[in-house]
């Protein structure tokens, strides 16, 4: 299953459980009704105490919770949804265009190092078959064609291998880095479902006295944490164009026929080395547009695990490449 049918899977999953929010209504409405109670007594009792008239309009906060809390799915979060929808809408059609843009230059730079390393007599006997047969066909039986056919052979035994470790790192980076947006769209939808469901518990409490601020910190923690993935989609989107301008560069380079090209996507798999490591940053950036108290410690323990995680894929890319050899790196 590919990494965007999951991410469908956690979207279809949040919209299934969001029902559930009804369910924990009854028991919101018996708490508010109890908390609106002693609410509007108290209000009463200060007025009275202090010889003034009732002033209506602050008891008719907890009536207006009620009514949020029994039709929550449709009137508290089927409106947030409604206004935050077009935000990810947006931001994942950007998203959607700089993959598409970034796979089109991809193709046309693989189909130029095609035929740049087939204009170089020294390597394109490597990447085709025909070059390589007729390059044997040119030899002949002595002792020095023997010796380079065997050189032959040997090289391109060498270059299928160093190519397909290129292909194997980069695919576990590709992996490593889905699976990074795959662990926020996770955690985010976990958190979705359970402010969803709990929701109106919140509504409930925020009703008695002292709780008030309750209402408002769900608020800001609900929107915070829906814009998790607009803000991933931004990033992705980023980084996307930044290898389509690297891509476009080295287009612009292939295209000259002296060029040789370096097939060594060094930069490439720098870039993601760095969205692997930038994902797990983006809750805290998304707590500079929204501000929402109470998840510092979560933000702060995925900072940590971001840096070590940019250090281990430091190390490790060090590592690689240093097994590989300088042929890996730069050929």
């Amino acid at each position: 299953m590919e990494s965007n049918n999951l991410h469908l899977v956690l979207r279809s999953l949040y919209d299934e459980m969001l029902p559930l929010s009804a369910d924990m209504a009854a028991i919101a409405k018996g708490l508010a009704g109890l908390g609106a109670l002693f609410y509007v007594a108290l209000q009463v009792w200060h007025a009275l105490s202090r010889a003034e008239p009732i002033d209506v309009y602050p008891m008719l906060r907890p009536f207006a919770l009620g009514l949020c809390i029994m039709f929550f799915p449709t009137m508290v979060l089927g409106t947030i949804n409604a206004v935050l929808s077009p935000i990810v809408q947006g931001t994942h059609s950007i998203l959607e265009n700089q993959v598409l843009d970034l796979s089109a230059l991809q193709a046309k730079k693989d189909l130029l190092e095609h035929e740049a390393m087939l204009r170089d007599p020294e390597t394109a006997y490597l990447v085709s078959n025909e070059e390589f047969d007729k390059k044997l066909e040119e030899l002949g039986w002595s002792l020095s064609d023997v010796a380079t056919m065997t050189a032959m052979y040997m090289d391109r035994q060498a270059y299928k291998v160093e190519k397909a470790v290129k292909d194997w790192f980069r695919n576990l980076l590709e992996v490593l880095f889905q699976a990074a947006a795959l662990v926020i769209d996770t955690i985010r939808t976990f958190f979705l479902i359970v402010l969803s469901i709990l929701g109106p518990i919140a509504f409930a409490i925020s009703v008695w006295n002292g709780f008030g601020s309750t209402l408002t910190q769900w608020i800001t923690r609900y929107v915070s944490v829906y814009l998790w993935l607009p803000v991933a989609d931004l990033f992705s989107s980023m980084l996307a164009r930044i290898q389509s301008l690297i891509t476009q560069r080295d287009i612009e380079m292939l295209e000259n026929r002296a060029f040789i090209p370096d097939t060594s996507n060094t930069v490439y798999i720098i870039f993601m080395i760095i969205g692997i490591v930038g994902y797990f940053t983006i809750p805290t950036v998304t707590g500079w547009i929204i501000q929402a108290g109470g998840a510092g410690n979560f933000s702060r323990n995925i900072n940590q695990t971001a840096m070590k995680s940019g250090n281990i894929a430091g190390a490790a890319t060090g590592s690689t490449f240093g097994n590989i050899g300088g042929r890996l790196i730069s050929k």
